[in-house]
């Protein structure tokens, strides 16, 4: 028989894990392109800033998955 709460603890695990490494790689590539704005026009700092933290929600929202999924541990 499988334990419960181990798959909730993978799940969990998971949830935070690939949110993670979707949002590197998103980052990633929009640093990229915002660094390259930049050294065109150097007004473009805040908005490639934003741009660049946009995807850490993704993050939170993982984080968030997985403490809801802790609790019912």
């Amino acid at each position: 028989m499988v334990d419960a709460a181990g798959l909730i603890a993978v799940g969990a695990g998971l949830a935070v894990g690939l949110a993670g490494i979707g949002s590197g790689i998103a980052e990633a590539n929009i640093g990229a392109a915002a660094v390259g704005a930049m050294a065109e026009n150097e007004k473009l700092f805040g908005k490639g800033l934003i741009l660049t933290v946009i995807p850490e929600t993704i993050v939170i929202f993982g984080l968030v998955i997985s403490i809801l999924l802790w609790i019912n541990m």
